[in-house]
């Protein structure tokens, strides 16, 4: 049986994550300072013998080392999950994501049982690439924000550890995650503003930037196949890095009408902002689909598109919302591609 530790689990991703350990009978500490998340997404396994919930900061680095000790490989989701924050704070995605990778990596190095890491990176990291689908070799790397600045950086740490300290690591570098507990991004964004109780007959939906925004969507169970499937991999390189994304693309305007025609709202008009030269904000990636073809290779399979992607989460949010739309099957949702 493997021990892990999962920090920032009970966050979106992470705590799907744990869910997906602990049904596969591994024990899991979870190590969360719910800044960003949410204690209620890992509360079932509350009196699960094989599940620890550690309420804590990253930056308790006693705390830390204790928790790294106790386990044998570390899944590290800790970060600023929202790319728009460093817009305003520009530290956040230094401390968050940058510095907690650093004190992990310590706490690794002097562990004599925990010596492999598992890291979630971002499609953010490419920048905006010339060559697309973007294969893992692609380069120069030049992002353009803060949080895929930092996410480059843990990379490069991460590697350095590796190949300095005898610890092993797999990154991961996610297309834009959804599912029904996300708490930030598009889907969520508009969602938010046309069900909100303030907004009784809304009239106009906003979208930042053009709407032209074109990127690849991952469903989370697509995205936890991916992890769990990474975690397997007898990886003979002390260092490995893997793209996860689905093969297609969607653009922000179909997003919000999947979001009106879901939501059963006549009438909307959708106004564009303009953004700065067509992205919803600096620093936002207008197009990005990653090759993940490595990936697939070595056995992971993807089992929705972006379309479908979004069409269920989106269902799914409704649902919880209004208790009245059915979740399609992924086989129904596949026969009404367009």
């Amino acid at each position: 049986m493997n021990k892990f530790l999962v920090t920032g689990g009970a966050g979106f991703i992470g705590s799907s994550l744990v869910n997906a350990l602990i049904q596969s009978k591994n024990q899991v500490i979870v190590l969360d300072n719910l800044s960003k998340s949410n204690e209620n997404n890992i509360s079932r396994w509350v009196d699960n013998p094989n599940f620890k919930f550690i309420h804590a900061d990253i930056f308790d680095l006693n705390l830390l080392r204790n928790a790294v000790n106790d386990c044998n490989i570390v899944f590290h989701l800790a970060a600023n999950p929202d790319v728009r924050q460093a817009t305003t704070n520009t530290k956040i995605d230094y401390e968050q994501n940058l510095l907690a990778t650093y004190n992990l990596l310590e706490a690794m190095r002097s562990s004599s049982n925990c010596k492999k890491i598992i890291f979630t990176s971002s499609s953010t990291v490419y920048g905006e690439p010339e060559i697309m689908p973007t294969s893992e070799k692609y380069s120069p790397l030049i992002p353009i924000s803060l949080y895929g600045a930092t996410k480059l950086a843990c990379e490069a740490m991460i590697s350095a550890y590796c190949h300095m300290f005898n610890i092993s690591g797999i990154v991961l570098r996610l297309a834009n995650v959804v599912g029904p507990t996300s708490t930030h991004g598009v889907i969520h964004d508009f969602i938010t503003k046309l069900s909100s109780s303030t907004t009784v007959h809304p009239k106009y939906l906003d979208v930042l930037g053009d709407g032209k925004q074109n990127k690849s969507y991952l469903y989370i169970d697509d995205c936890i196949d991916a992890l769990t499937h990474v975690m397997k991999i007898e990886n003979e390189m002390a260092y490995e890095i893997f793209n996860a994304g689905s093969k297609d693309r969607i653009d922000v305007l179909n997003i919000a009408n999947i979001v009106i025609k879901e939501l059963s709202l006549d009438n909307i008009s959708i106004r564009l902002t303009g953004g700065v030269e067509g992205r919803g904000w600096k620093g936002d990636v207008k197009e990005m689909l990653l090759d993940s073809s490595k990936l697939e290779t070595s056995g992971w399979t993807l089992k929705y598109n972006s379309r479908e992607a979004v069409v269920l989460t989106v269902r799914e949010i409704v649902s919880r919302l209004h208790n009245k739309v059915n979740v399609s099957s992924y086989e129904n949702l596949a026969k009404s591609r367009n």
